[in-house]
């Protein structure tokens, strides 16, 4: 049985790990100078896809898979185009978010409102068993267990491999890459990829984990709030983990005020999350020379080769 300081930090954990999922892959993304609105659509994708798939086979793990294939589709149609008919990439983004939040709708319409196939922790022996921090870090389901090791993955992959070298040069200057004999489009598209498939695993943790449901418009603008956490961590993998807890925490916070009977309007507590996003951007564009060293020089531009 665990006490309230358990199930604050268990509650914690579960809001924040979508969270963090979708900020890892979309960090990647725009180091490779590429800025991707749309994750809102392709997690939204990758919810109704988990649930159904886990719902019709019984099997969350094939839902897993069948979430990650729908984050990637969407990211792969960004991919053609913004990179291969060279759209707007910021016009591509919203209009890859609203057909998203549309056609989930329409293939989860029979699904409102039906229970799901709940995604089984791993209960790590011993360590599950540690106070406070055992629920919440060593009996966790294998989404969260992917969340911490992607972080040190694209840590690795940015800083330490030559691949990483390689994404973060087209970030920085897309023209002096492809003189060197880079494939700028190339390192864009397996980039654009990545970050759809962790949307997507984004979106299964909500409709397999979060809440076991599936409902419309159940990403509730958590990829809104993904995109800012890139910046809040100024493109840096680390500061990810940092920055998705402390939103995580602000979600949790308005059910916990609202359980304690704090008199504060429902709707501001509701509009938490999205106040705590605001002020931790403007605070972030204050420091500009964070903002200048770690920002990608090429990012939202489109690349268009010599012929």
């Amino acid at each position: 049985m665990m006490d309230f300081a358990d199930a604050l930090l268990v509650s914690i954990v579960t809001a924040s790990t979508p969270l963090l999922l979708a900020a890892i892959g979309e960090l990647v993304v725009e180091r490779s100078g590429v800025l991707n609105l749309g994750v809102e659509g392709m997690m939204i994708m990758g919810a109704v896809c988990a649930f159904a798939t886990s719902l019709t086979t019984g099997n969350p793990y094939l839902g897993i898979l069948a979430g990650i294939l729908g984050g990637a589709a969407m990211s792969l149609l960004f991919a053609f185009l913004t990179l291969g008919l060279v759209a707007n990439q910021y016009a591509t983004g919203l209009a890859l978010s609203l057909l998203g939040l549309g056609f989930s709708g329409m293939i989860g319409e029979n699904y409102v409102g039906t229970p799901g196939v709940k995604l089984p922790t791993l209960d790590i022996p011993v360590l599950s068993d540690l106070p406070v921090v055992g629920d919440a870090l060593f009996n966790q389901d294998i989404l969260f267990y992917i969340a911490i090791l992607l972080v040190f993955f694209v840590s690795w992959l940015l800083f330490k491999s030559r691949w990483g070298l390689i994404l973060r040069a087209v970030g920085e200057n897309h023209n002096s890459a492809h003189a060197l004999g880079y494939n700028v489009n190339r390192v864009r598209l397996y980039s654009v990829l990545f970050g759809g498939v962790c949307s997507g695993l984004s979106g299964a943790y909500l409709s397999l984990v979060y809440t076991n449901l599936w409902i419309e418009n159940m990403t509730a603008g958590r990829g809104w709030i993904a995109l800012a956490l890139v910046v809040f961590a100024s493109w840096l993998p680390w500061r990810t983990i940092a920055g998705a807890y402390l939103f995580g925490a602000v979600l949790i916070l308005q059910f916990h005020a609202q359980g304690a009977g704090w008199e504060v309007p429902s709707q501001l507590l509701s509009a938490l999350p999205y106040l705590a996003t605001i002020v931790a951007l403007v605070f972030i564009s204050r420091n500009r020379t964070v903002a200048r060293v770690n920002t990608p020089s090429c990012l939202g531009q489109s690349f268009v080769p010599d012929r």
